[in-house]
């Protein structure tokens, strides 16, 4: 029955979608489209306080709706980015934050690897799951974008002002159009048929990976070179994302034999504190292991046991995938072992200390936070959405 159930566990449709986002990843950056994004995001917000900042929030939260990939859009955003704010004379809480912030709304906008991988993992709806990640995702951006203007107009020497070269309306709104534009008939290739009901997460999976291919192909970048790379990738990444889930499904499984999913869901049902002091005790777990784990790991240990106690509790458990993202998402960026904290000491000037790296980064983990409580304490953040394609 393990080795049956481990079988069924990857032979299943659901997990379709997962691949086919990975591969639009891959070709957006193989490609250099992700750059694009960033550049036309910055003709368009001229002398605007903590511009470059408020540049790698929305290049980041534009690069997350085309690619899903955390630490690919902190690798692209901090290449191109740090340097250019480092000569601007941005000290490095406002050159590093945001971008570590902005790189890891990667995982909660869709095309979101790590949804899927937690609705196979959870057996939550993926399709419901993807809704209901916009909402919180954009409520992040924004406190994020919030912090920023308020930071540089408090504090100005964080981010000096800076003579910006004027650009004609008419170039900006050409490149808009020719660069931009398709990016968002991507967009509406993978979220707006969904929201439509027009196709599955599994078609819309594959309608957004073959408007990237023909993206790439008109910009002139579809060639072996850049197709090898992306298949590479995506099949490097999906074979590893796949043993996980096995490895999930047979934790799962032996935990069900044993009888400790059952008495922990008994357990948390007969507590007297109220039901939502539970869920927070689990986002209390999952942040300190997200000092210190990857997310894949934390997901297979941690979801076969929350998500029955979740159920028996009588919460949603689309809302609950919604705030746990959340706080994966933390994980990202949380000291010591955030991997895109790494990420970010790599492509950062020589100059710059893991310490650096680690203090830019807690402003952006308490944004991250205050969307996680408002998100417990209004569930409808996370459940309009869902609720509208039911």
């Amino acid at each position: 029955m393990l080795i049956r159930n481990m079988y069924s566990s990857l032979a299943t449709f659901t997990l379709l979608p997962l691949p086919l986002f990975i591969l639009m990843g891959e070709l957006m950056f193989s490609s250099g489209i992700g750059l694009r994004v960033v550049d036309i995001v910055d003709k368009w917000l001229g002398r605007m306080p903590g511009r470059l900042a408020i540049i790698a929030v929305g290049a980041g939260t534009l690069l997350s709706t085309l690619t899903g990939a955390s630490v690919g859009s902190v690798a692209i955003l901090g290449d191109v980015l740090v340097p250019e704010m480092e000569k601007r004379g941005y000290k490095k809480a406002m050159s590093l934050g945001p971008i570590l912030g902005s790189g890891g709304l990667a995982v909660m906008i869709p095309p979101s690897a790590l949804a899927i991988l937690l609705g196979a993992i959870g057996q939550i709806s993926i399709g419901k799951l993807l809704m209901a990640i916009i909402v919180p995702g954009l409520l992040m951006a924004a406190l994020y974008a919030a912090y920023v203007i308020g930071r540089c107009k408090l504090q100005p020497s964080i981010a000096p002002t800076y003579e910006v070269s004027h650009i004609p309306l008419s170039q900006r709104l050409m490149s808009t159009i020719r660069y931009l534009l398709p990016m968002g008939l991507v967009i509406f290739l993978v979220v707006g048929v969904i929201l439509l009901g027009i196709a599955t997460p599994s078609e819309a999976a594959a309608s957004g990976s073959v408007g990237v291919f023909i993206l790439a192909a008109i910009y002139g970048q579809l060639n072996l070179p850049v197709v090898k790379k992306a298949v590479t990738g995506t099949l490097r990444i999906t074979g590893m994302i796949f043993f996980i889930i096995c490895g999930a499904k047979a934790f799962s499984q032996i935990l069900s034999f044993s009888g400790a999913i059952s008495g922990l869901s008994q357990l948390a049902v007969s507590l007297t504190v109220a039901p939502i002091l539970v869920v927070v005790s689990m986002m209390v777990v999952v942040i300190i292991m997200g000092c210190l784990m990857e997310p894949a790991s934390i997901m297979m240990i941690t979801l076969p046991v929350f998500i029955p106690v979740i159920i028996a509790l009588g919460f949603d458990p689309v809302w609950f995938g919604a705030i746990y993202l959340i706080n994966i998402e933390m994980g990202l960026t949380s000291p010591p072992f955030g991997i895109t904290l790494f990420v970010m000491k790599g492509v950062a000037p020589p100059d710059t200390t893991m310490g650096d790296v680690y203090k830019a980064a807690l402003p952006f983990l308490l944004c991250d936070a205050i969307a996680m409580a408002l998100i417990i304490a209004f569930p409808t953040i996370a459940l309009w959405l869902p609720g509208i394609i039911r």
